[in-house]
């Protein structure tokens, strides 16, 4: 509607409409027109383009606009950093109707030369095409598990003579998923490659035949997938060597020998057998990276580890006080019959405008509202928390006064993304140094697959949050996994607490604490360095105690 020109009050009235059907949550599929017209800022049309979408799948609307857009626009539409207007300059003035045609508009310099662009919006767009380009055909671990787990249980079931596994990347737990890999144990390849060809929704690569490799992919999502045939004996040789990194694969056993070497060289019943060989414990997949997990092991018990079972309760969350689909009594019953024994509220601070960020009459009934479900649901406790945006200069948007009124703060940066390495560090430092800051949120801003984090000193923030007894937040939402999991042994090597959180804007995101315990796993995260290991009575006491401090 934007891209066309509507009208500013009819495009207003679609995003207040979207807005509170968010925050209603409820299913449409079967609601009549007069119940549609009962949702706040739905009105008649509005509530037709629904009966419409749900009838067929689109409406008149959107139809008309579709028909008359290239659809090459629509992938335009995807480039960060491109709003309505740019993309309609861009299609008028330079005919660009795809994203092919915008590079090479960028890379002769004419997008710089239109009025309103300039070099620096073509160099961001330059890098966006890039960045986009770069990640074609990946895919989250957490949109690809429940496919990878389909194909694992339909090869297994198809190959009942055989040993599958599930290695690579995947096996690993790698935030980021180029392809899936298997691998098969069996005698008779040539009947394997058979039955994998017999199962549905894998289509082979016919231009790449091998009889002990399939190549191909999932028909949905379009994943690509790997798969290896090797001799049984050799099956747990090839899981050891596919299943971890090659600078763990190079670390020297104690007698000198690199570790992919002696796995090489020598048969395993299993993969314990193998470390117990090299004279190491067993190492967990997603723990074969070569950062460090070799000494690690020598002197710490994998039961030290995080799991989710450890979490009490999570720390970063929305209600519909802010930008959340349900209402804050809601996210709290969740999480009690979800068996934690707390929940905190960080609801949006009031620079989130658009994100309706609380003001402090808004905070102050938040808090009422609070004390009431605590008193209601007890033992479980609501904790009063806000996501305190860091602002430009690296202040904090509320006064001493109403930062007090909670019992912690997330400080999180949410605008200025383009800052160079040194302002934005500095900017973060001085938001770490703020007494109120109880937790660093998503530390760069990342969107995996989106687009990249703002650049940042980790080791100098790391280093201000173990000086200023600053939690880092590992926010578990997939799409983040921020703070990235390479910088947790060093975390806690300064003795930086860490805390998994789901950034949950509805009940089905708090499941998303799943994504963070792996993340932190990955990284060595153990249960004493995370902060919401701890039960209610446990934490309120940090809290208070850390405020008193503080203050």
């Amino acid at each position: 509607m934007e891209l066309h020109e509507e009208n500013a009050f009819k495009i207003r009235g679609y995003q207040s409409a979207i807005i509170s059907i968010e925050r209603e949550g409820k299913p449409l599929a079967n609601l009549e027109l007069d119940e549609l017209q009962k949702i706040p800022s739905v009105g008649k049309s509005i509530a037709e383009a629904i009966l419409s979408i749900i009838a067929s799948g689109s409406h008149a609307l959107l139809d008309k606009h579709l028909e008359e857009t290239p659809k090459g626009i629509l992938e335009v539409m995807q480039i960060k950093g491109l709003g309505p207007k740019k993309i309609k300059t861009l299609w008028k003035e330079l005919n660009i109707t795809s994203v092919h045609e915008l590079m090479e508009a960028c890379q002769s310099g004419q997008v710089a030369k239109i009025k309103g662009f300039g070099q620096k919006t073509q160099d961001s767009i330059v890098l966006a095409l890039e960045y986009k380009a770069s990640n074609q055909g990946k895919w989250l671990y957490a949109e690809i598990e429940l496919p990878a787990k389909e194909i694992l249980a339909h090869l297994s079931e198809s190959l009942p003579e055989a040993t599958v596994a599930l290695v690579g990347d995947f096996e690993m737990e790698a935030e980021i998923i180029e392809s899936l890999t298997f691998l098969i144990g069996s005698d008779n390849s040539r009947q394997t490659i058979t039955e994998i060809n017999n199962i549905d929704g894998l289509i082979q690569d016919i231009n790449v035949l091998s009889p002990y490799r399939w190549e191909g992919h999932l028909a949905r999502p379009e994943v690509k997938i790997l798969i290896t045939i090797v001799p049984k004996k050799e099956f747990i040789k090839q899981k050891l060597l596919k299943s971890a990194s090659k600078a763990h694969l190079l670390s020297p056993t104690e007698k000198g020998q690199p570790l992919g070497e002696l796995f090489y060289k020598a048969t395993f019943n299993t993969e314990e057998a193998a470390y117990e060989a090299a004279g190491l414990p067993f190492i967990p997949a997603p723990l074969r990276e070569g950062t460090g997990e070799l000494e690690w092991v020598k002197t710490h018990s994998l039961d030290e580890l995080l799991t989710l079972e450890d979490l009490k309760g999570p720390l970063h969350n929305h209600s519909t006080y802010s930008d959340g689909k349900n209402t804050l009594k809601e996210m709290s019953e969740f999480c009690q019959s979800e068996g934690y024994g707390y929940f905190g509220i960080a609801d949006h601070s009031r620079s989130a405008f658009y994100a309706n960020g609380l003001d402090e009459d808004r905070i102050h009934q938040q808090h009422k509202e609070i004390d009431s479900i605590n008193e209601s649901l007890a033992p479980f406790r609501v904790f009063k928390g806000i996501e305190s945006d860091i602002l430009t200069d690296g202040s904090l948007d509320y006064s001493d006064e109403v930062l007090a009124t909670f019992d912690y703060i997330v400080a999180s940066v949410h605008s200025g993304l383009s800052m160079d390495i040194n302002k934005a560090t500095a900017r973060l430092l001085k938001a770490i140094e703020n007494p109120y800051t109880t937790i660093l949120g998503h530390p760069t801003g990342r969107l995996l697959l989106r687009r990249e984090g703002y650049p940042i000193d980790h080791r100098a923030v790391i280093d201000a949050c173990a000086i200023n007894k600053v939690v880092i937040e590992i926010n578990a939402n997939p799409w983040r996994l921020d703070l990235d999991w390479r910088w947790v042994r060093y975390a806690m090597d300064q003795g930086v607490m860490l805390s998994i959180n789901p950034d949950a804007h509805e009940k089905a995101g708090i499941a998303h604490m799943k994504f963070g315990v792996i993340a932190g796993r990955k990284g060595g995260l153990t249960k004493e360095m995370t902060l919401n290991t701890k039960n209610g009575e446990e934490l309120a006491s940090y809290f208070e105690n850390r405020k008193r401090k503080k203050q």
